[in-house]
């Protein structure tokens, strides 16, 4: 695993120049609208992004979350599947193609890759953008529409992110299909939001109904312990802001965080975590509340004291998202609240 973050710095570089020439207040006003069209429902027969002025201003603004989204869903995948390394890769829905350079910065490359998506013009700056990325030099960036008619070859890895959400039912449906019928590996990753966290569970329904195994988050293949409307699974990323964001969002924070449900299952042996941390930790004098799914099909939290030794100083290390206990810790039972 590379965990270098020389993806992700030349994917800023390459990103800084976008804007040249557009008027601030043009692209903050693009991508203003954009977001608003996002929210929104979306026909499938009519790409969001229209031209290569909505393309740079909305690719200035998003690529960065969705690359830090998707690396951190892959790098969960990773830890689950520490002996693969994927072959080759289709970016379904990829635009851009943020999910292409997290899968660079996640696993060494070069590997052949494939960009699946309507917009022609998002398609043209991802190309664009990629010349700065000697792994994705070569890649093939390919019009699609991204619905119920979607095929393509085999491949090992399928990335299919922030995507979903533009999608009929029926749609979102053949995608995940084409999808698992296609690929080894496949990653879903959507907004951190109770409705993409409803999509992205009807997408590991799907995959695990097509023969696949949940690899990451959670620490089994069963049914999700959340009761529907209560609550949701998301985790979090830390994103650096561009001007452009403090332009739209007008904050002062060098820093966001984006928010991010997602799933990742692999037709092949894996080995999920132990158990997965659902919340931010609490610290709290001489002990850490964890809040944890855990493999047995259910959500516990746990109380980590200085009494546990190492895994105090751990729990204390810890982080949304993180496996729990970490590898090199001896699986200590801990105690329940």
């Amino acid at each position: 695993m590379n965990v270098s973050l020389s993806s992700a710095e030349r994917l800023r570089a390459a990103l800084s120049g976008l804007l040249d020439g557009l008027p601030p207040r043009q692209a903050a006003g693009a991508v203003e609208r954009l977001i608003a069209n996002y929210r929104g429902s979306t026909p499938t027969h009519a790409p969001i992004l229209r031209d290569r002025a909505d393309v740079a201003a909305y690719a200035a603004y998003r690529m960065p979350a969705t690359f830090e989204a998707v690396r951190s869903a892959l790098a969960a995948f990773a830890d689950a599947v520490p002996e693969w390394v994927p072959g080759s890769h289709v970016d379904v829905g990829g635009g851009t193609g943020a999910a292409t350079w997290a899968v660079g910065a996640t696993w060494d490359g070069p590997r052949p890759v494939t960009v699946l998506d309507w917009a022609e013009p998002a398609l043209a700056l991802g190309r664009e953008i990629a010349a700065a990325d000697p792994a994705l030099r070569d890649a093939h960036w390919q019009r699609a529409r991204i619905g119920a008619e979607l095929t393509f070859d085999d491949t090992d890895l399928v990335t299919v992110s922030y995507v979903l959400g533009e999608l009929t039912d029926a749609d979102r449906a053949s995608v995940v299909d084409a999808a698992a019928a296609a690929a080894q590996a496949v990653v879903v990753v959507e907004p951190g939001t109770p409705d993409g966290y409803a999509r992205v569970i009807e997408a590991r329904g799907r995959l695990i109904a097509a023969g696949f195994h949940v690899a990451a988050p959670c620490p089994h293949s069963a049914a999700c312990p959340i009761v529907p409307g209560t609550d949701w699974c998301h985790f979090s990323a830390r994103v650096s802001r561009s001007s452009l964001h403090r332009q739209v969002k007008g904050g002062s924070l060098a820093y966001e965080d984006e928010k991010f449900s997602y799933v990742a299952a692999a037709r092949f042996p894996a080995a999920p975590a132990p158990a997965r941390v659902v919340r931010r930790p609490q610290i709290r004098k001489g002990q850490v509340l964890l809040d944890l799914c855990e493999p047995d099909e259910q959500l516990r939290r746990r109380t980590v004291s200085k009494r546990h030794g190492d895994l105090y100083k751990a729990a204390r290390d810890a982080d949304w998202g993180d496996a729990w206990p970490p590898p090199h810790e001896t699986r200590t039972t801990t105690s329940r609240t």
